[in-house]
C-alpha cells in the first residue's frame, strides 16, 4: 500500500539523515580524529586476516592495532609452515606502512583449539592453557613464529603484542625467546626487523591490578575488553543463557580499564583498547576522559568513531 502523508514525511526525514550521515563521514575519509579542543586519539583497525584491508580502500586510519595471527593456524589441519607466514605478516606489513601493526602472537585455547597441537579437553578452557600460557609451552612454535615475524618486518618497524599475559615472568621468558631468534639470525647472516616494539594484551584482572609494575617491562598496552569483561564478572560470553548479565558497560569493568590506562600513564607508555567495546560509540567520550591514547576497531567502524571522537569537546 502507498503510504500517508505522515509516513511519507518519516521516511523522507529517515533518507535525508542518512544522506546527511554519508556526506559527513565522507568528510572525515582522509582526515585525522581530533577532538574540537586538539585532542589526537589514534584510529586503527582490527585485523583477521589481510584480505580485511580491503574494506579500507579510500579510508584513512593510523595502523593495525591488532593482527590476528591465528587464523593461519586456524585454517589448515598442519601448521603453517614459516614461508607461509613471512608471507602473511608481509602482505599486512607492507599494506599498512609506513603505519604500524600490531600482530598478536598465537591466541589460541580457550574456544579456539589446534589438534595439531594435542591440546588436550579441560574441563574450564578459559582458564586453562592458552595464549602466552601455550606458547611458551610450545617453544618450538612460538620461537617459529618470532622468527617469521622478524623476518617479514624487516627495513619496518613491528609491534608485537603478547596474548593472556598475567605476570612479569612471561615476559621475562618472551624476551628470552627474542633474544635467542635474534642470535640465530645474526649467525645464519639473515636481514631482519630491528625496529621492534613489545606490548600486552590486558585481559584479566590480575594483569590490571599489576598494571603499574608490567608497564615497567613493556611499550604498550592494548585491552582486549571481551575477555576483560568476562573474567572480571566471572560470566561465560559464549553462554547464551547468560547474557541478560553479560554487561561490558558495567561500571567494574570501566573501572578495570581506567586502572589500566593510569598504571600505563604512570610509566609514560600508551595504552589502546582493540576488544568489540572500542567501537562502541557510546562510550568513547568516556574513554577519551580516561586518557585512552587510540581505539582499534573494525573496519566498518573507523569513520563513526573518528565521527564521534571530532563532535567531542
Amino acid at each position: 500500500c502507498e503510504p500517508d502523508g505522515v509516513e511519507e514525511q518519516r521516511l523522507k526525514k529517515l533518507l535525508d539523515d542518512e544522506r546527511e550521515l554519508a556526506q559527513s563521514l565522507d568528510k572525515i575519509k582522509s582526515a585525522d580524529a581530533y577532538t574540537a579542543d586538539g585532542e589526537r586519539i589514534a584510529v586503527l583497525v582490527n585485523i583477521g586476516k589481510p584480505s580485511d584491508l580491503k574494506n579500507t580502500d579510500g579510508v584513512k586510519f593510523d595502523g593495525g592495532g591488532l593482527f590476528r595471527s591465528e587464523f593461519l593456524y586456524q585454517s589448515s589441519d598442519k601448521k603453517p609452515t614459516e614461508a607461509e607466514q613471512i608471507a602473511a605478516y608481509k602482505e599486512v606489513i607492507e599494506k599498512v606502512y609506513p603505519n604500524p601493526v600490531t600482530v598478536r602472537t598465537l591466541d589460541v585455547g580457550g574456544d579456539k583449539e589446534l589438534k595439531y597441537l594435542g591440546m588436550k579437553k579441560e574441563e574450564n578452557p578459559f582458564l586453562g592453557n592458552r595464549g602466552i600460557r601455550l606458547c611458551l609451552a610450545n617453544p618450538d612454535i612460538f620461537s617459529e613464529q618470532i622468527r617469521s615475524l622478524l623476518i617479514a618486518g624487516e627495513g619496518k618497524s613491528l609491534k608485537i603484542m603478547l596474548p593472556m599475559v598475567t605476570s612479569v615472568s612471561e615476559i621475562d621468558k618472551t624476551r628470552t625467546v627474542i633474544d635467542g631468534v635474534k642470535k640465530s639470525l645474526d649467525e645464519s647472516g639473515t636481514a631482519y626487523c630491528t625496529d621492534i616494539r613489545l606490548g600486552i594484551m590486558i585481559e584479566t584482572p590480575a594483569a590490571v591490578m599489576i598494571s603499574d609494575k608490567l608497564a615497567e617491562e613493556v611499550e604498550f598496552f592494548s585491552i582486549g575488553t571481551n575477555d576483560l569483561t568476562q573474567y572480571t564478572l566471572a560470566i561465560d560470553r559464549q553462554n547464551s543463557k547468560l547474557d541478560r548479565f553479560y554487561n561490558p558497560h558495567h561500571e567494574a569493568v570501566l573501572r578495570m580499564i581506567q586502572r589500566t590506562i593510569d598504571g600505563a600513564h604512570k610509566h609514560g607508555r600508551w595504552v589502546g583498547i582493540c576488544g568489540e567495546l572500542g567501537a562502541d560509540t557510546a562510550l568513547t567520550e568516556r574513554f577519551v576522559q580516561m586518557g585512552i591514547d587510540e581505539l582499534s576497531v573494525a573496519p566498518s567502524m573507523v569513520l563513526p568513531v573518528r565521527s564521534k571522537i571530532c563532535e567531542m569537546e
